[in-house]
């Protein structure tokens, strides 16, 4: 590649990030992953184009990031809270694509379960298990069909929970190093049991008290489950195409990035279970306390995993 078309290729990004180091204050993964570019570019710049103006800017742009990673590693204190502000919305801005693929497999899922039980009355029995399907049946004939939140003591209930939920998100992430497949599956799993489920209760004529009920707490926990197999994607998809990167340093910073998102995820997930051992339990509450609760829950979702990662982006990347 000639010169003149290097510099034409790579200016505005050269120029975004040269604007980004004189404005002070910068995210420590925008400063890691600009170093990484710049460093990239000028590697190339002296292999092709030695002593070159190009060579000379890019050393230059690089040597003032070099000393920013410097002041950075003195001030790290409020590392706590920068995760939460910066970081993590970045990240999730960042992988917005895997998100979204994550969210369409499981809803295909929930498009399939409730399919299959269209066509299979049994299908319950498959997906929920006999055991489940048959204490649900006897809990409706008793009048009380949400009961099965009511068994179990809140404080054992509220630990298994987290415990299994928070599993659940381990595997929908880790399962990601067979190439995305093991998240895939996990995804449609949990897709065919929410789509079962719903519908099972819709045939009996209990979709609307069944849902309200539900969602109290499956408003968080959902998706967070899809937000966990979206890092697995993120995972997976970096030992398919490691773009511009070695396949081995592709996979080290799809790990470092994948991890923050389901460490994210932990307190949504403690959440979640807190109000389904101690909220859904109350079924005879009034319906606007529910959907307050459900709403709540949802704009949580909607603004800080997703309306709030934008503005960050905004914010910082001017994009």
């Amino acid at each position: 590649m000639r010169e003149a078309a290097f510099v034409k290729e790579n200016r505005n990004k050269w120029q975004q990030i040269d604007s980004q180091t004189r404005d002070g204050e910068i995210p420590a993964e925008t400063l890691a992953d600009n170093f990484i570019e710049l460093t990239d570019d000028l590697s190339y710049a002296r292999t092709f184009y030695p002593g070159s103006q190009t060579a000379r800017y890019l050393n230059q742009l690089a040597g003032r990031y070099f000393i920013d990673i410097y002041r950075y590693r003195r001030k790290d204190r409020g590392r706590f809270l920068r995760f939460w502000k910066t970081e993590l919305p970045l990240v999730m801005y960042r992988y917005r694509k895997n998100m979204l693929y994550a969210f369409l497999f499981m809803f295909a899922g929930v498009l399939l379960g409730v399919f299959s039980l269209q066509q299979e009355s049994n299908f319950a029995n498959v997906a929920l298990g006999q055991e489940y399907v048959n204490m649900t049946l006897e809990n409706i004939e008793n009048g009380d069909p949400m009961a099965v939140y009511k068994e179990e003591a809140k404080g054992l209930m509220f630990f298994s929970i987290g415990i299994n939920n928070i599993k659940v998100a381990f595997y929908a992430f880790i399962l990601g190093v067979f190439c995305s497949v093991g998240t895939v599956y996990i995804l449609f799993a949990n897709g065919i049991m929410l789509g079962v489920f719903q519908y099972f209760f819709y045939t009996k004529g209990l979709l609307s008290e069944s849902a309200s009920v539900i969602w109290l707490h499956g408003t968080l926990e959902i998706p967070a489950i899809i937000i966990a197999g979206g890092a697995g994607m993120v995972l997976g998809n970096s030992i398919l195409f490691p773009d511009s990167y070695k396949r081995i340093d592709a996979v080290r910073k799809a790990v470092k990035d994948a991890v923050k998102i389901v460490a994210g995820l932990v307190p949504v997930f403690i959440v979640a279970a807190f109000l389904e051992s101690y909220i859904t339990r109350l079924t005879d509450m009034p319906v606007y306390l529910k959907l307050a609760i459900i709403c709540l829950s949802a704009l949580f979702i909607i603004w800080y995993f997703i309306y709030y990662p934008c503005l960050i982006n905004k914010k910082t990347n001017g994009t």
